[in-house]
């Protein structure tokens, strides 16, 4: 257990703009907190208490103190702004996620992953070999940071459907077979 202590009987906090209502006990190897004790009026650890809760926990764990940590409740006040500046950067996070760079044959092949064409068949339409496009799908999964092509579709509809200018249409199975033949 790691604490800083004024003497062997009281922890007096250094600082007495922040007022410490709880101290908790955390586990360093999970980080799960086990138990917790309040300051006693004037602001002081209560030394004996904690001790005694601790010595159960290990006794009950098979542990020593030195497997825990205490960590002190911080004040709402400290906290403020906390929330709407974390949203803030998680939105700028996705944006910055949003933001996939695709080539022009990437967002050929990938409208034929959309529409679950094999590589064969999106090879045949964009008249590339079958490498070629396996490569591209390679590449796309990489970039969308996924394993597979359902994962593919689903975050390539999610965050690209408004700004994928899909340009050349794949033709599929059917569209080939419905075609019909111009004789001259």
């Amino acid at each position: 257990m790691r604490a800083i202590r004024a003497n062997a009987h009281s922890f007096r906090p250094t600082q007495p703009a922040i007022a410490r209502v709880k101290f908790f006990f955390y586990e360093k190897n999970t980080g799960v907190a086990h138990f917790h004790v309040e300051a006693d009026e004037e602001g002081r650890f209560p030394v004996e208490q904690a001790a005694g809760l601790l010595a159960i926990h290990c006794i009950v764990r098979n542990q020593t103190p030195e497997d825990y940590v205490v960590m002190i409740e911080a004040e709402s006040s400290h906290l403020a702004g906390l929330t709407e500046k974390a949203h803030r950067l998680l939105e700028a996070g996705r944006a910055a996620k949003r933001q996939v760079k695709l080539t022009r044959r990437e967002e050929e092949v990938l409208n034929g992953v959309m529409r679950s064409l094999a590589n064969k068949e999106i090879a045949a339409s964009l008249n590339l070999s079958e490498r070629t496009v396996k490569f591209h799908v390679s590449s796309l999964l990489a970039k969308f940071r996924v394993q597979g092509r359902m994962e593919l579709v689903r975050e390539a509809a999610q965050h690209a459907a408004s700004t994928l200018a899909l340009r050349a249409p794949v033709a599929t199975r059917e569209s080939r077979f419905l075609a019909s033949p111009v004789k001259l």
